[in-house]
């Protein structure tokens, strides 16, 4: 039987439902998606997707290092973004995460995100 520990920090925001920050197991982290919420106020950052893909990736670097990984053990991301036209803006800001060997990556455009954010991003890494 595999054994599986449920993640959490508090340099990250709060589950905002039914689900964890992240899971170890089998060596992975399996980070949910994270918006890009302040963890010390809990409220969405203002700003445009810039300063929200920022944010999502400090928040996704602390429950990486919770788990005992970092931005350079990951291997897959999935963007959502509100508008795909706020594609590039997205991914200027997320070169500057992953600007070595940068890890796998879908990109999808969705509907709408929790809160109204413009981007969330979910990542699988090695612990």
């Amino acid at each position: 039987m595999s054994t599986r520990a449920i993640i959490h920090t508090d340099a990250a925001p709060k589950a905002i439902g039914p689900y964890s920050q992240a899971i170890v197991a089998g060596g992975l982290v399996f980070c949910s998606g994270q918006i890009p919420i302040d963890p010390a106020t809990g409220e969405l950052v203002a700003g445009g997707v810039e300063e929200q893909t920022h944010r999502v990736l400090t928040n996704l670097k602390a429950v990486l290092e919770a788990a005992g990984s970092s931005l350079d053990r990951v291997l897959k991301t999935t963007v959502f973004l509100q508008n795909m036209g706020d594609f590039a803006a997205m991914n200027a800001v997320y070169a500057t995460y992953f600007s070595n060997d940068p890890p796998a990556r879908s990109t999808v455009e969705v509907a709408k995100l929790p809160r109204n954010a413009l981007v969330e991003i979910e990542c699988i890494a090695l612990v």
